[in-house]
Parts: structure tokens; sequence; C-alpha cells
């Protein structure tokens, strides 16, 4: 692998990575670290080009990144792990489960979404303005980050049936994601479960008492 990732770890036990959304770093998961690291070996990774990890030379895609993680288990000697992905990294995490399902326990997936059609009309506008901006002042960091939300991703509801692991699809009743595209993911997922949180795509950060339990509710029961 052309990278290192740059990654934060706590706790003992099974594993369970935390996957952040476009253009974070795992610093978003404080909450989420402290009180899963409580129960599991928790590690939150910063993906390809995000906070302290770099861009290496490969494809700036959510299957790339995919690919990345796979990788990063095996240098860790992780066999296996709980996989929760938060928005893009919900994407990424849906993609691994589908490609890698040896590797994965359970899966949770926040804000997640399979293409642009799932995101609401307001807000996917936004993105692909800045995209187009961005690439007309040759900000080259900036377009590519964007980019995922533009075209970087497309998880179909044929992969999303060969999902093996046990998922939790949870979003914020007044999620980025469009509710409609949310029960879709649920739906296309066997032996999947649905919670939405009063709240919007931040769920996890605002909300993170509730958030957190229904997350170890899932991971323990």
């Amino acid at each position: 692998m052309d990278i290192k990732h740059n990654f934060v770890e706590k706790g003992t036990g099974e594993a369970l990575i935390l996957l952040h959304g476009n253009g974070e770093d795992n610093s978003i998961f404080t909450a989420q670290l402290d009180e899963f690291s409580k129960y599991y070996r928790t590690i939150a990774l910063d993906t390809r080009g995000h906070g302290g990890t770099p861009r290496g030379n490969a494809p700036f895609t959510t299957r790339q990144f995919a690919d990345d993680l796979a990788g990063f288990m095996e240098e860790h000697g992780i066999a296996k792990a709980h996989i929760f992905g938060f928005s893009d990294g919900g994407n990424i995490a849906m993609i691994f489960a589908a490609k890698y399902p040896e590797m994965v326990d359970k899966l949770i997936l926040n804000g997640s979404n399979m293409n642009t059609n799932g995101v609401k009309a307001y807000f996917q506008l936004l993105v692909e303005l800045g995209y187009r901006v961005s690439k007309q002042l040759n900000n080259t960091a900036k377009s590519e980050m964007l980019g995922l939300m533009v075209d970087g991703h497309e998880a179909t509801v044929s992969e999303l049936a060969t999902i093996k692991a046990p998922t939790l699809v949870i979003a914020g009743t007044h999620d980025l994601i469009k509710s409609s595209h949310t029960k879709l993911i649920a739906q296309s997922i066997p032996d999947s479960q649905l919670v939405f949180i009063k709240g919007n795509h931040a769920v996890a950060r605002l909300h993170p008492t509730e958030f957190n339990k229904i997350v170890l509710d899932f991971l323990r029961g």
C-alpha cells in the first residue's frame, strides 16, 4: 500500500474501526472513542488524503478507500472487525462489507448513501457548485474531496444484498440523506436494523449519549 494511515486507538478486546465523513478526520469521534473503548479495541482512522493520512498516488475514490481499509487491517493483524462508518465513511464501509465479507463482524452505517440520488437536492446542489468552482480555480485537493460526493462512489442494491454482516442503519430524522434512501439501504441489506434519531446529519456528535447507547446495544446484543 502506498500510504500509512494516521489513526488513534483506545481500549482492548474485539476491534471496532470508525470511519469519518468527507473532509473530516478521526477527531469527530471523540465521544464515540471514549465510550466504545470501554468495551472494544476502538480505532479511528484518517482515510486517504484526510487528516494526518497522506494522499498517496492511488485513485481518490470510495472504492480505493475500502481497499485501503483492507490493507490497514492486514498491516495491523486485524483479521475481522466491527466497522462503523459515518457519512462518506459509511459509503466506504458498505462497499468494504460487500467486497471483504470475511473481514466484517458487525456493520454500522450512519448517514450513508449509495449514490447522489440519496442526498437531499439543496445540499447536493451546493456540493456540485463547490466542485465546479474548485475545478475552475484549479484547486485539485478541494475538487478531489468534493468529487467524492459528486462521482466518487456508486454502491448498488445488488452489492448491498450480498452483505453478510448483521447491520445497523442509523440516521437523523432531519438528515442530509433522504429518509426514503436510508430505508432503501436497510431494506437492501439482509439481517439489518433501521433506527432514526431525532436530529440532523450530526446526531452522533450532537446527541452522543442516545446515539452511543443504540450502537452499543446493537454491537453487544
